[in-house]
């Protein structure tokens, strides 16, 4: 750490993820993140196992990519070469987007692993709870993530919704005052509403009636982002569904779908690099997860002019107020799911609450984030 408190100098700044993946979550918040930071004074240093897509040649990665056998060995060994990394470099600052000791900012943008297993909990068999409680696994990512909240060099940590804080707080003890929320960022030029042509064409490449009112679900791993739920309270209305993601479950709900008598009205679209087009089909969002700290995928959904339904464990409820940008309840209430699915109008026919969604996420611009970002870096160099 240098004690300089001079802004002219520039900050050799360490990102460390373990595998970057273009269509993760967690991946846009850094890829937004970046090319904002690109533009300050900030040499930018990538700590990575894998890198997928084509970063800036301006940043410097930094590979890290020891041997595995198993997933607690891939966790271990990243985490142990990623330590090594940046003790022999020196950098300024090193922001963890994984639960690794030592580094001085960590951004807890999977939340905390606890809750999540809290959460999950919910929907598996009293045998599938036992092999998670003996999972070495589980009980590793713990482990890890206890160590890095207590530990000493820990500055900062970032969450993205104050769900995520307050959740910290509750497992771990960690003080107020090393809390900094920053909600992720949008380009809400780029995502936009859909103009009547780009609806229709939308539409007629995905079999959907004009009039019919559809709803969108994007995100891969079914069970946490409760594709089950949201196929259940399609299932009670007329609407359509748009699923935009994978798992390695996805007959299970092809086959949820055709027993509840709604498949012929849901499109499993897969994974896309594109989800505009998808987002310009739709009325609406439906996301029912168990636990997700905020998806960058209700930013986009709000900012293409969709009303919201999602559930309490979603940090993205924060932005959203019963009614006018959308619908908020417990993530396995299907009742309740199903009767705001139905409040979703179409689009054509009233635009209000997706006018209310984007208007609400309009100030969380890159620039924004770069700005709160570098704000938190020179306040831990002073």
């Amino acid at each position: 750490m240098t004690n300089s408190a001079d802004q002219t100098k520039s900050i050799r700044l360490a990102i460390v993820r373990q595998k970057y993946r273009p269509d993760g979550g967690a991946e846009r918040f850094i890829s937004r993140a970046l090319e904002a930071l690109d533009d300050q004074n900030i040499e930018l240093n990538i700590i990575t196992r894998q890198w997928e897509g084509k970063p800036n040649p301006k940043w410097k990665i930094h590979l890290c990519n020891p041997a595995k056998y198993g997933r607690v060995s891939r966790e271990k060994g990243f985490a142990a070469a990623a330590q090594q990394c940046w003790k022999q470099e020196h950098f300024d600052i090193v922001q963890s987007h994984e639960r690794i000791p030592g580094c001085d900012i960590f951004r807890a943008g999977d939340g905390a692993h606890r809750v999540w297993l809290e959460q999950r909990a919910r929907v598996i068999s009293p045998l599938q709870r036992f092999l998670t409680q003996i999972s070495p696994y589980h009980r590793y990512v713990l482990r890890a993530e206890e160590a890095m909240f207590h530990s000493p060099e820990l500055k900062k940590i970032i969450c993205n919704s104050e769900m995520v804080k307050r959740d910290i707080m509750r497992c771990y003890g960690v003080d107020e005052s090393r809390f900094e929320v920053i909600y992720n960022a949008i380009d809400s030029q780029k995502f936009v509403p859909a103009t009547a042509e780009q609806r229709n064409a939308s539409r007629e490449s995905l079999s959907i009636p004009s009039d019919a009112v559809a709803l969108i679900y994007v995100g891969s791993g079914f069970e946490r982002k409760g594709l089950k739920p949201a196929i259940e309270a399609i299932a009670a209305s007329d609407r359509y569904l748009i699923v935009v993601g994978q798992d390695k479950d996805q007959k299970k709900y092809e086959s949820l779908a055709k027993q509840a008598g709604c498949l012929e009205r849901i499109r499993f679209a897969g994974v896309q690099n594109n989800v505009l087009p998808f987002y310009h089909a739709a009325d609406g969002m439906i996301l029912p997860t168990l636990y997700d700290p905020f998806p960058n995928v209700i930013l986009e959904a709000m900012a293409c002019g969709l009303p919201v339904i999602t559930s309490q464990t979603c940090g993205g409820a924060e932005f959203i107020r019963q009614g006018y940008e959308g619908f908020v309840c417990d993530a396995l209430d299907v009742a309740r799911l199903s009767e705001y699915v139905k409040k979703i109008p179409s689009r054509l026919e009233n635009a209000e609450m997706g006018i209310a969604a984007r208007e609400r996420i309009l100030p969380y611009s890159p620039k924004n984030l770069s700005q709160q970002l570098v704000a938190l870096y020179h306040s831990l160099l002073a």
